[in-house]
């Protein structure tokens, strides 16, 4: 199964959030396969703040999709995310990227994530641990998105 999750964090210990939000999902069906690095990176959108550390997960689950977002967004509540500003500052952000081929559209989720292709936080850490992760709306692999993405800047 290719299940993406996408975990960032601005403030407090961002690390420390972000490990603990994998150990909660662990705690909650979500069996997490693979991480990637840690990378600190620039604000996206709302600049005015401070950097994120971004990672990307690889998780296998029996959930369906928006079941998983649900745990998702509890796993962020359980950690203490309070939504202050759209793209604003917070301790911890899960989203989720890609559930296999699927495609969604529903009020609550999109899949797949629909800005991805855009995020360059969100492409590195996916094409190092799954390069041949496959976008199925736009075609291409997490290492093509990535590469045109950076032909681009």
């Amino acid at each position: 199964m290719a299940i993406y999750i996408a975990l960032g964090a601005n403030i407090g210990d961002k690390k420390q959030t972000m490990e603990r939000a994998l150990a909660l999902l662990e705690e909650q069906g979500v069996h997490v396969l693979r991480v990637s690095d840690f990378l600190e990176t620039e604000p996206y959108g709302v600049t005015d703040q401070p950097p994120f550390l971004n990672a990307v997960a690889q998780v296998e689950t029996a959930l369906a999709p928006l079941e998983l977002l649900r745990v998702l967004l509890d796993t962020e509540r359980a950690l203490g995310r309070v939504r202050v500003r759209h793209w604003g500052e917070r301790n911890i952000d899960l989203d989720l990227l890609l559930y296999d081929d699927q495609v969604l559209q529903t009020p609550e989720l999109t899949l797949p994530h629909p800005d991805m292709n855009r995020r360059d936080f969100v492409l590195r850490p996916l094409a190092q641990i799954a390069p041949d992760a496959w976008h199925p709306v736009l075609r291409q692999t997490a290492a093509q998105l990535l590469k045109a993405l950076e032909s681009k800047s």
